[in-house]
């Protein structure tokens, strides 16, 4: 069988439990989804010897399995993901984790609408988790109850995330961001550090909106502070927290949930006027092309929808790209300005999508730049201890051009 099983803040821990006192079921079963690490740490590559895993990102537990041919990971954006679970994968069993039906017959997805709309329709078999514990939110997609072919209703713990606190560096670049962000903008955030001071340092503009595939509790602190208003204001695929913020997610109007074919529609986003779309990175060469996911060719995780959100927002009237990280490692023995990306990393991004590249050092705004130009402004971001390491290797790039 191919079973999916939801990621992120979707996932049935309940279902998880299930399957581990019962091993034997998961003999030649491949689980399908998008698991998401440091947030999904369920391993069910790791419930059977012969369990297989279809995933998107990369995970603790898939190592092994790459290795031994039990696990696949494929290299997709987030439209690229929904379109291979909707196109190319044959579910035989879809688990949904819902809340409990409305006066109508409805189940809501709660806290996470991103790629079950890719695959309810179409599996074999459909089984509703119903956990009472589970928000009931407005969004897009709904399931009918009486549709579902096996229902159990349990009582079961929610995946949940803790706030990241920024710390002075991040405060730092995040002041640097503000300063590109206008009043009525709408923002996409990731997770993290970095976008938490920045959203802590948008409190004073006014007519934000949301249009993000994940939402954290931070951004009720633009709710609170009136910089956001009005229903359905902050529209995202998946909301990840702690209980406070998600008992204000059903009592809320501002949320509004949507699957992956909306909140990442590269067309939708483009419609949007000054769609603003902040991002972190691993490190930015001075090409401008954006390494977001690996260290020293060691995939972390996966692309997401940076590509789609940063595409939406060139295409966007008024819109912007900005790509944020420190200027130097954790360790601060290497910079993250690089002269080139290195061969064994995944590229995320181009060297076209370039666009504002932010470090604590100031703001390296690289449109219409050509080559030299925007390689000046990136050593102008870097650390100065570095800077004239990257302009002698920069010298040796051009010269072999």
């Amino acid at each position: 069988m191919t079973v999916y099983v939801p990621g992120v803040s979707g996932e049935s821990l309940a279902f998880y439990k299930a399957l581990q006192e019962a091993p034997e079921a998961c003999r030649g079963v491949c689980f399908v989804g998008a698991l998401f690490p440091g947030i999904n740490q369920s391993d069910y590559l790791g419930l059977h010897p012969e369990a297989r895993q279809r995933n998107y990102f990369m995970l603790p537990g898939l190592r092994k399995g790459l290795a031994d041919g039990r696990a696949e990971i494929l290299p997709l954006d987030y439209p690229g993901i929904f379109r291979d679970l909707q196109q190319n994968v044959e579910v035989d069993v879809a688990i949904a984790q819902v809340s409990t039906p409305d006066a109508q017959g409805f189940c809501s997805l709660g806290l996470s609408q991103d790629f079950i709309p890719a695959v309810w329709g179409k599996a074999k078999i459909k089984v509703l988790h119903v956990n009472p514990a589970l928000p009931r939110t407005q969004g897009s997609f709904r399931i009918r109850f009486r549709d579902a072919d096996v229902c159990c209703e349990e009582t079961s713990d929610l995946v949940h995330y803790s706030k990241a606190v920024p710390e002075s560096l991040q405060h730092d670049i995040a002041s640097h961001v503000v300063n590109l962000v206008n009043d009525g903008d709408t923002l996409e955030l990731g997770i993290g550090k970095l976008p938490s001071a920045i959203v802590e340092g948008l409190t004073s503009h006014r007519d934000l909106k949301v249009y993000s595939g994940m939402v954290l509790p931070n951004v009720t602190n633009l709710i609170d502070s009136g910089s956001i208003k009005g229903w359905g204001a902050v529209r995202a695929g998946v909301a990840l927290g702690d209980p406070e913020f998600y008992k204000r997610l059903e009592e809320d109007p501002t949320f509004y949930f949507q699957p992956v074919s909306e909140s990442h529609n590269l067309q939708r986003i483009a419609e949007i006027p000054g769609f603003c779309a902040i991002n972190s990175a691993v490190e930015v060469d001075l090409f401008g092309q954006v390494n977001s996911d690996s260290v020293k060719g060691r995939q972390l995780a996966g692309v997401g929808g940076l590509p789609s959100f940063v595409g939406g927002a060139r295409l966007s009237e008024g819109g912007r790209s900005i790509i944020v990280l420190p200027s130097m490692t954790d360790n601060q023995k290497y910079t993250r300005i690089v002269p080139a990306l290195s061969n064994k990393c995944c590229t995320a991004l181009p060297r076209h999508d370039a666009d504002y590249v932010i470090t604590e050092y100031g703001v390296a705004s690289l449109r219409g730049l050509s080559i030299h130009k925007r390689a000046e402004a990136l050593i102008s971001i870097a650390a100065p201890s570095r800077r004239d390491e990257l302009f002698e290797e920069w010298q040796a790039i051009i010269r072999g051009l």
